[in-house]
């Protein structure tokens, strides 16, 4: 969607309330009419997909609670591929553009861009482009294998990816029971599906995917979001 007679929606989601304040002063006065709703979670994100799922644009941050590695990432860009996701984050090394990017992001903005670059990103994504920082080279190589694993990570319900998680992080069945309040039946069902989906063979081998996204890579308590 583009031009400023034009209505649009947009989620702001980061975790630090000021960031989102900056965020939200980057979307204001760009359209004539809109609407913006923040969320500082990834559930809370996931939330107003539900409620709204035409949304126009994803400001997300990349670290904040309920997001692990690219997980979060790939979960909204597999159950709302229509929708535009742009990383906003702290952490702007080529590595972690190309990933982002990878994962389905239509553009990257680290946090430290200025308000007006900021408005240049948001219209060029929501005119069907994409946005990078300048001295990021965007013809660099895409990982056709990380691709395929995305594929397939985005086919994983919102609780094959916690239960995937939790095995990230070394828990048992029964733990992971306890954590989620299901039986170990429902666990080895949904561990079984994991494994199916992502065409291993083992726990083992899941976990070994799943770090290449960064599953288990989460923010620990106290961390500062990036």
């Amino acid at each position: 969607m583009a031009g400023g007679a034009e209505a649009v929606s947009v989620i702001i989601a980061d975790d630090h309330p000021l960031f989102r304040g900056a965020l939200r002063l980057a979307v204001d006065g760009m359209f004539s009419a809109q609407k913006i709703v923040e969320a500082a979670s990834l559930d809370e994100v996931l939330s107003a997909l539900q409620k709204t799922p035409d949304v126009d644009l994803v400001l997300l941050d990349l670290r904040m609670p309920g997001m692990s590695g690219y997980s979060g990432l790939t979960h909204i860009r597999s159950q709302y591929p229509g929708v535009p996701v742009v990383i906003v984050s702290g952490a702007s090394d080529p590595t972690t553009i190309r990933r982002c990017l990878d994962f389905g992001a239509s553009g990257f903005i680290p946090k430290t861009t200025d308000i007006d670059s900021m408005r240049k990103a948001i219209r060029a994504v929501l005119n069907g482009g994409s946005w990078t920082p300048a001295d990021f080279d965007p013809a660099s190589p895409v990982d056709k294998e990380t691709t395929e694993l995305v594929r397939r990570l985005g086919s994983l319900t919102p609780q094959q990816m916690r239960v995937l998680m939790m095995l990230s992080e070394g828990l048992l069945n029964k733990q992971i029971a306890y954590e989620l309040s299901v039986s170990e039946a429902t666990v080895k069902a949904h561990v079984s599906a994991i494994l199916t989906k992502l065409g291993v063979e083992s726990r083992t081998q899941a976990v070994i995917a799943a770090a290449k996204i960064g599953v288990g890579e989460g923010k620990t308590a106290g961390e500062s979001g990036a």
